[in-house]
């Protein structure tokens, strides 16, 4: 051991954690031995995957791969130990246990830590900073003594930043009313310009989040309580008063106001500082000391702090290299940033800010669409400087790396909105230059990529592995995709990275074995523990194989959050509750029923485009009643909610009209109770229409069936949407029976072979029709019998899954707003009324009081 060189690495974050992977995959001779020494517990995490966290709790899947070194015996790490002295003349760092370590080359890699401002009050219990997994299990608990000891708990975030705006959807998550208090006239004003900073803010709000601009915080103080506390709450009540004069009482504060460097331990050590902070370094990461590079957050490189990972990355890649003799230097950074906020789409790259001399901008402002994007050019409008996209970001992957680049085409084209033909749209990856940086965060441009593929990457996973491209923020990997595809590249059906088979193969294992869990699944034919794509994908093969209710079991922790609850989620957070009504035809009384809990709930009634009725405006806690009442009232669910049939649509047909050639009404009922409850990889409409005039618009529908004099027309494959198709005529002239069997085979071979979220749309084209028609009606695979069979056990299994739910007990626990209080109604659900229509409001009822 003792010919090998020691670099200590201070700081075991994503950076530190880059380093150490750069510096033993190039170091081939082993010339260097490494130490890691941590402050905090846990070994590297992502960071910039820190709000995930709130969604699992679990540690472990924040945790970067490799975090370990396990097998590398040159790799050393020691958690919970904070280095407290540097003796640069001596080559040594000493930790809080009072270990020394002596190093050949120290590398500094502490990050940054949360600013917080001088505000009055800032110690006080109840205020927090956002930035470890710590924090946020500290704010938790925070958030859990708030609720307890309020009707209207709700949460203040100070700084509207990106942070900031993670935070507030944190502290709403917890259930708390959130506020963003911003002192920029915008938010996210680093990144953002006024426009878009704008129309983020409105959008912010429409979702909840109260957003105060252009305002301070002139002090935290502890609240004025006016009445009792609820049960043996803690009270922790704050009053956050703002520049302005108004305040805001609240349960939490947290503290996103930007980040400063963990220089400290520099500065004590004597290390040049730069001007605002942070280890000043040269181009190649070496600091006044020779022997002391500085990367990441805590490096101002030439001067400049950098608080995106990609420069922390390239930092790191530079410092490996130079300790193996290499000449690397810190080239220009890119600040380009993608994000997607509370489900609103973000992005900036290149001169966002519009700072070349003499430049020119082009921006749409879609404010129907709530979109905004803005295009930075050259003096001669030739060239692509930056931009900012806002609502919509789909063509950011193509338009950042054009950077520096010319334009292919009209400026104002490239981000026309969409549905418009685009040339964004348009281009695809072909159209970039071998020099265009796909992945910003690990400086990998097409060149690099196409290079890949050449030496036999033909996968997705395999150019993350060979370049490292995606395998950070992950933004760039549909463009891996693009790119594999535009070189020939035939790409694998794997569902997800833990999974290698398709949707339609996992589906044949489970109708093969006896398999009826996620878990056995994933241990026989999967790796890892599963992710967002493969959960809901295998849940809903479970439940398109079988009658077992959804929330049986482990099967309810897979479902989406529409399915955990039964119902579908609204904008605001409440919940829409709608009962089939077959085919459209109800009853006065079931009219009735409707209208009285409507009215007993408060609820927004809709007759909707399916001939149906929608009730919305329901919290999660009220839906069990709800569907109580619907339940004895003779009604079921209408599994609006879910990935399976809908509704049948039907025009009057032969029992009123005088142009009725056939009984489309009791054909649209009987075929909505024949498939109600069946679950496939996507929504199924369908409609019936009583002659050749389509008053049901029949070939708007998955399926659609139109009257002719001698039955049924049977037509396949249409929806609307985004791209409108009409369906195809798949055979006519059929008799009742036939239909149905027609209908069943068609259904079956869908739900067995589309892939995930595939509409019935796309899956005819990529089979084509006569394809189909061999299939369906000729039999040509002779699976006809076994897609029948299989439809009449769903028949025959069929049951209301709410009332599976309302006889169960268990089933029945989780339908509460809040876990820890159950009793407590959701404070963030709020309504206005527009036109004299009741609408989610912006701004929650009940919110703590802001006034002077």
């Amino acid at each position: 051991m003792a010919s090998h060189k020691h670099v200590v690495v201070v700081g075991h974050g994503m950076v530190g954690h880059r380093f150490v992977e750069a510096l033993r995959s190039r170091d081939t001779e082993n010339g260097w031995r490494v130490t890691v020494l941590a402050e905090e517990l846990d070994a590297a995490y992502d960071r910039v995957g820190l709000t995930g966290y709130t969604e699992h709790w679990d540690r472990a899947l924040l945790a970067l791969p490799g975090n370990d070194y396990a097998g590398d015996e040159l790799v050393e790490v020691r958690l919970g130990r904070r280095v407290v002295a540097l003796d640069p003349a001596a080559k040594s760092v000493t930790t809080d246990d009072g270990h020394r370590f002596d190093y050949d080359a120290l590398v500094l890699a502490t990050g940054s830590f949360a600013f917080v401002p001088p505000v009055p009050g800032r110690d006080l219990p109840g205020c927090h900073v956002y930035r470890t997994l710590d924090d946020l299990d500290a704010i938790r608990a925070a958030a859990q003594r708030a609720r307890e000891g309020s009707d209207a708990p709700a949460g203040v975030v100070i700084g509207g930043g990106l942070l900031g705006l993670e935070a507030a959807n944190a502290l709403r998550g917890f259930g708390l009313s959130a506020h963003v208090v911003e002192r920029s006239p915008r938010l996210m004003a680093q990144q953002l310009d006024e426009a878009g900073g704008t129309l983020l803010s409105r959008m912010i709000g429409e979702l909840g989040i109260t957003v105060h601009t252009d305002v301070g915080t002139e002090s935290i103080k502890p609240a004025q309580r006016n009445r009792p506390l609820k049960r043996s709450a803690v009270d922790d009540s704050l009053r956050v008063t703002l520049s302005d004069e108004t305040f805001i009482d609240c349960g939490v504060v947290v503290f996103a106001a930007g980040v400063r460097p963990r220089d400290e331990l520099a500065r004590q050590a004597g290390l040049e500082i730069a001007e605002r902070g942070g280890v000043l370094t040269d181009l190649s990461c070496v600091t006044s000391d020779p022997d002391i590079y500085a990367i990441g957050e805590v490096a101002a490189i030439e001067g400049r702090c950098y608080g995106l990972v990609g420069p922390g990355y390239t930092s790191a890649e530079v410092v490996a290299d130079r300790l193996l003799g290499g000449g690397a230097e810190f080239p220009e950074a890119d600040m380009s940033t993608k994000l997607k906020l509370l489900g609103v789409d973000v992005a900036s790259f290149g001169d966002a800010m519009a700072t070349t001399a003499d430049c020119l901008e082009v921006v749409v402002n879609d404010a129907v669409n709530q979109t905004y994007a803005k295009l930075v050019l050259s003096d001669d409008a030739k060239t692509l400087l930056g931009g900012i996209l806002v609502g919509d970001a789909s063509a950011y992957g193509i338009l950042r790396p054009m950077v520096g680049e010319p334009l292919p085409g009209d400026p104002l084209a490239l981000i026309a909105p969409v549905g418009s033909n685009s040339d964004a749209a348009q281009l695809g990856i072909g159209a970039l230059p071998p020099a265009a940086q796909i992945c910003s965060c690990n400086n990998v441009t097409k060149g690099d990529l196409t290079d890949a593929i050449g030496t036999g990457c033909c996968d997705v996973a395999q150019l993350k592995q060979c370049t490292k491209a995606g395998t950070s923020c992950g933004s760039c990997i549909p463009l891996l995709k693009q790119l594999l595809e535009a070189e020939g590249v035939e790409q694998s059906k794997a569902l997800c990275e833990h999974f290698s088979h398709s949707r339609a193969e996992l589906f044949e294992i489970v109708s093969a074995t006896s398999i009826r869990t996620f878990s056995g699944l994933i241990e026989r034919f999967g790796t890892g523990k599963g992710c967002d794509i493969c959960k809901p994908v295998v849940a809903s093969i479970l439940a398109s194989t079988s009658s077992d209710h959804i929330l049986d079991g482990e099967q309810a922790s897979l479902q989406d959050s529409n399915d955990h609850f039964l119902a579908n989620i609204q904008r605001n957070g409440s919940y829409s509750v709608v009962p089939r009504v077959p085919g459209g035809d109800i009853t006065p009384e079931h009219l009735i029923l409707i209208g009285e809990i409507a009215r007993d709930f408060g609820l927004y009634t809709k007759i909707t485009g399916g001939q149906r009725i929608d009730m919305f405006g329901a919290r999660v806690d009220q839906l069990p009643e709800i569907w109580r009442r619907l339940v004895e009232g003779g009604m079921e669910s209408g599994q609006a909610y879910g990935k399976s049939l809908r509704t049948v649509k039907s025009c009057v047909g032969s029992d009123w009209c005088r142009y009725g050639q056939q009984d489309s009404v009791q054909m649209a009922i009987n075929l909505e109770l024949r498939y109600r409850g069946l679950r496939s990889p996507h929504k199924i409409k369908m409609g019936v229409s009583g002659c050749a005039r389509e008053c049901a618009e029949a070939r708007g529908k998955d399926v659609g069936v139109i009257a002719t004099e001698n039955g049924w027309n049977l037509y396949v494959g249409g929806n609307g949407g985004m791209t409108p198709r009409h369906a195809e005529l798949l055979a006519g002239d059929l008799d009742d029976e036939t239909l149905v069997r027609y209908i069943d085979r068609f259904l079956m071979f869908y739900i067995r072979t589309a892939d995930r979220l595939q509409r019935t749309a796309p899956w005819v084209e990529e089979r084509g029709l006569e394809h189909l028609r061999e299939v369906i009606c000729d039999d040509s695979l002779g699976l006809a019998e076994e897609f029948e069979a299989a439809m009449a056990r769903h028949v025959d299994g069929y049951a209301c899954e709410w009332k599976g739910v309302l006889e169960d007990p268990d089933k029945l626990s989780r339908f509460v707003s809040f876990v820890n209080a159950p009793d407590v109604p959701d404070p963030t659900i709020t309504f206005t009324e527009n036109g004299g229509r009741k609408v989610p409001a912006p701004v929650p009822i009940g919110m703590p009081k802001v006034g002077r």
